[in-house]
This record gives structure tokens, C-alpha cells and sequence, in this order.
């Protein structure tokens, strides 16, 4: 039996790879291939100079004016601040590759035949290369930098100070793990500097006509509850980090509705 359906299964895969998804998928295994040295060097290059960017860090984090009252961090192993550096580092180097590979991967990837092909099809209009490229870039950065200063500014001291005061009025130690105290910060960082893409995200999806807006105004407590299990997911695990970092997802959601309704139709992006 195993061998009466080896050839279907192999027929199968070839036919897979000789259709248009399949010489897509050949063209990102070459275009890796081809910059994966590339890729390597600046993960190499980030692990390298972040390292000591990393340390500088963790020390102004744990400054004690930085921390609540009555509040130690500690560590719990002999290696744990220079593992943390490291992972800081190689997070730094992860996102350096990972830049680029996204950058290039758009770059190219609206450009090529079959992904125009493909958006005929579906009627959608293709992003234009160069300046409508040009401000989602640089719109993502600044909405990102804002989801960290949010993050920073608001939501760390905030929480913070709810947390350790809940633990002392119960009679508990305040003394924080290293680890979990950066990590507690980075999961902040990150998850509103996602989350505040939504209206980067929004916008695109209908300026290309990818999906109309009454489509997401009637899914518009489906894309509410999706906000809450994005930032259960990236959030620190409680109830009020879920919540506030949550809240300007939707509220940023519903802004780019607005801001859609306002901007005229004709765009800075062409049919093909």
C-alpha cells in the first residue's frame, strides 16, 4: 500500500511545485538562499553591538528611582544578567535581519509577476513602489515609537505601582527576578508597538480595496474581541495589562475607519 501511493504523493508535490504557488514559493527559496549571508551578517552585527547597548540598559532599568517603593530586583543565578544580556542582544540582531527581510520581501514582492497576476484576479489594487511605500514605512515606525512611550510613560509605572502595592498590603516581599522584570517591560514594549499598527493595517486593507469598509464595520465586535486576544497574547498575563493595552488598539482601529471615510477615494495607488 505504501508503495502503490509513493508516486500519487510525488505527483502530487510536483504538480504542486510546477503551479503558480509553487514557482512563487521556488523564488523565495532562491531569494533566501541568495541573502542568507546577508541575513546572518546583520544578526551577527546586531548580537555584536547590542551586547554591550543591552548591559547599559538593564542597568538604567533597575536604577532605583526607576523602580517602585520598597521594591529589590534580584538575581536567582549566578549567569542570569549575562544571559539576559545575550537575549537581549540576539533580540536586537533577530530584528535587524528581520527588517530587512520584510523590507526586501515587500519591495519585491509587489513587483513580481504572479503576486500582480494575483491581485488582478481578486480586483485588488497594488500598492504602488516609492512613495506610497515610503509613508506606510515610516507612518509604522512613528505609530510604533508612540506604543512604546505609551507603554513607557503610561502603562509601566502604572502597573508597577498596582502590582507591588497589592503585594505588600497582602504582607508579601516585594523582590523581583531580573528576568521577569525586563521581560515584564519588553512584553509591554512590544505588544503596544504592535498594536498601535492598527490603523496602518486598517488603512492599507481598504486603500487597496482588500476589504470594504462595511465588511469590517459588520465584523466590528469580532475585530474588538480579536484586539483582546492579541493582547492577552502579547501582554503581560493580568487583567488590566490585557485591558490597556487593548483599549488603544480599538480605539486606533476606529479611528482609521474615520480617517478612511474623510480621505477622498482616488488614491496614491494604481490598478493594474
Amino acid at each position: 500500500m505504501y508503495m502503490a501511493s509513493s508516486p500519487s504523493l510525488e505527483d502530487a508535490v510536483s504538480e504542486l511545485m510546477d503551479s503558480p504557488g509553487g514557482e512563487l514559493l521556488k523564488s523565495v527559496r532562491a531569494y533566501l538562499r541568495k541573502r542568507a549571508t546577508a541575513f546572518f551578517g546583520l544578526f551577527l552585527f546586531g548580537l555584536i553591538v547590542g551586547f554591550p547597548i543591552a548591559k547599559r540598559i538593564v542597568t538604567w532599568l533597575i536604577e532605583e528611582q526607576r523602580l517602585p517603593d520598597d521594591v529589590k530586583v534580584i538575581v536567582t543565578s549566578p549567569v542570569e544578567f549575562l544571559m539576559l544580556q545575550i537575549q537581549l542582544s540576539a533580540s536586537f540582531g533577530l530584528f535587524l535581519a528581520l527588517l530587512l527581510l520584510i523590507t526586501e520581501t515587500t519591495l519585491r514582492g509587489i513587483r513580481h509577476p504572479l503576486v500582480l497576476e494575483r491581485f488582478r484576479e481578486l480586483k485588488i489594487r497594488a500598492p504602488k513602489p516609492g512613495f506610497s511605500f515610503v509613508l506606510s514605512i515610516t507612518s509604522s515606525m512613528v505609530l510604533a515609537a508612540c506604543g512604546i512611550l505609551y507603554a513607557w510613560e503610561l502603562l509601566t509605572p502604572m502597573l508597577f505601582e498596582y502590582l507591588s502595592n497589592d503585594a505588600q498590603e497582602a504582607g508579601l516581599a516585594t523582590q523581583w527576578k531580573l528576568g521577569a522584570y525586563v521581560g515584564f517591560i519588553l512584553n509591554l514594549c512590544i505588544a503596544s508597538a504592535i498594536g498601535f499598527q492598527a490603523p496602518v493595517v486598517t488603512l492599507l486593507a481598504l486603500r487597496v480595496g482588500m476589504v470594504e469598509p462595511r465588511a469590517l464595520t459588520a465584523y466590528r465586535k469580532h475585530i474588538w474581541f480579536s484586539a483582546f486576544v492579541m493582547g492577552a497574547i502579547f501582554s503581560p498575563p493580568d487583567p488590566l495589562s490585557l485591558f490597556l493595552v487593548s483599549i488603544p488598539v480599538i480605539l486606533l482601529f476606529e479611528g482609521a475607519l474615520i480617517l478612511h471615510r474623510l480621505m477622498p477615494r482616488k488614491s496614491a495607488l494604481v490598478k493594474h
